[in-house]
């Protein structure tokens, strides 16, 4: 807004044309301002014209001036090794703001208008969680953060700091308050912390923005195993797609994902190893057991097996049924029901009939006696 005032205040709406829209682009870039921040002014601009503005936003973006190129950044995430080397040089830094700042941005993923709109009203030491104002998204404004213990103590210090410097602080009082090196106004807001910022980042040979410490708790918390919607109302996120954009997880934690997947394959190895050696049943012993269960459902079949190897483990080959014996009559003189509750009676009679076993897997008997009487009939 006041950039827009100071460029193009002395204009009539009536001259707010292309050119006068190219010049203001210019006139901030050679500000060094950035193509974002100047696009975001242009369209305030756009939006106060009203009517008259739809007319120009058509021209300017037949002759592509409408939005300038953005270099399209790339966030990361602070390693712990460049967060420890930040802090240290924060403490040391001359400006008392930036180290409560840097840990409001790396424990609590406050954005920097929502840090510096901070006032003591929204944060309560006492119960230790604090609540967002005035926020980008309707779902970051009034959202409540919880204060974890490194946080805790920086506030609280930085609360005797500030009562020491202004007195009791009172709730409509600014955290980070006006000032310009020493702060001395806590009714006004600080309205940059790019200077101090830039210092600790160079002093702590660390390459990143200021938004990256927000990516950087995104991606602790991500990677700390902590669920979506978690995530997402301490961050101030709408969907997940936004969330996905600023988790980076980290190639390390990627890494140790994927071995604990070999951990928990070669416990399991080594768990059926020990099993097998301590006489745990394996595959081999499970397959014999499965056998005897089976037996147990079918006696009569499992009987007619051990004859059979009883016999050819005796040389007796007599009891086996040549193809000859299959089809000259032979018929069943005892039905399977009847074999079984001999054998429970514990009937045991010499001339037993021979047990044979029928191509289509059915059990018969075969008495010599009573077949040599049928042939004679």
């Amino acid at each position: 807004m006041n950039h827009v005032c100071w460029i193009l205040g002395g204009r009539m709406f009536v001259d707010c044309n292309e050119a006068a829209v190219t010049t203001y682009q210019n006139h901030r870039l050679q500000e060094g301002a950035a193509p974002k921040s100047i696009n975001e002014e242009v369209e305030f601009l756009l939006r106060l014209l009203g009517d008259p503005s739809d007319l120009l936003r058509v021209r300017l973006r037949k002759r592509k001036m409408l939005k300038l190129k953005v270099g399209r950044s790339i966030a990361k995430a602070y390693t712990a090794e460049e967060k420890e080397r930040m802090l240290a040089e924060a403490k040391k830094a001359r400006s008392p703001h930036i180290f409560p700042a840097i840990m409001l941005a790396l424990n609590a993923g406050m954005r920097d208008a929502e840090m510096k709109n901070l006032t003591w009203a929204q944060m309560d030491l006492a119960k230790g969680y604090l609540t967002v104002g005035k926020s980008k998204t309707e779902a970051g404004e009034g959202r409540t953060i919880p204060l974890n213990t490194a946080l805790s103590e920086c506030m609280g210090d930085y609360a005797e700091w500030y009562r020491q410097k202004f007195g009791k602080p009172q709730p409509q009082w600014y955290i980070f308050p006006f000032g310009k090196p020493v702060p001395s106004d806590p009714t006004r807001p600080v309205t940059t912390l790019k200077t101090p910022w830039n210092n600790v980042r160079k002093n702590a040979k660390v390459e990143g923005r200021w938004h990256d410490n927000r990516h950087t708790l995104i991606t602790d918390l991500a990677e700390s195993g902590a669920g979506d919607q978690t995530i997402m109302d301490i961050a101030g996120h709408v969907s997940k797609q936004m969330l996905k954009h600023y988790s980076h997880i980290r190639m390390q934690a990627k890494r140790n994902a994927l071995e604990a997947i070999v951990k928990k394959q070669g416990g399991a190895g080594t768990s059926r190893e020990r099993e097998g050696a301590e006489g745990v049943p394996t595959k081999s012993t499970t397959v014999v057991v499965e056998k005897r269960k089976a037996a147990r459902r079918n006696p009569v079949t499992a009987s007619v097996r051990s004859s059979i190897t009883a016999s050819n483990s005796n040389g007796d080959y007599s009891a086996v049924c040549t193809d000859s014996q299959r089809f000259e009559g032979v018929s069943p003189q005892k039905s399977p029901q009847s074999v079984v509750s001999e054998v429970h009676r514990g009937v045991n009679r010499r001339a037993k009939s021979k047990i044979l076993i029928g191509s289509s897997g059915r059990t018969r008997t075969y008495n010599p006696s009573v077949n040599s009487r049928m042939l004679c009939h």
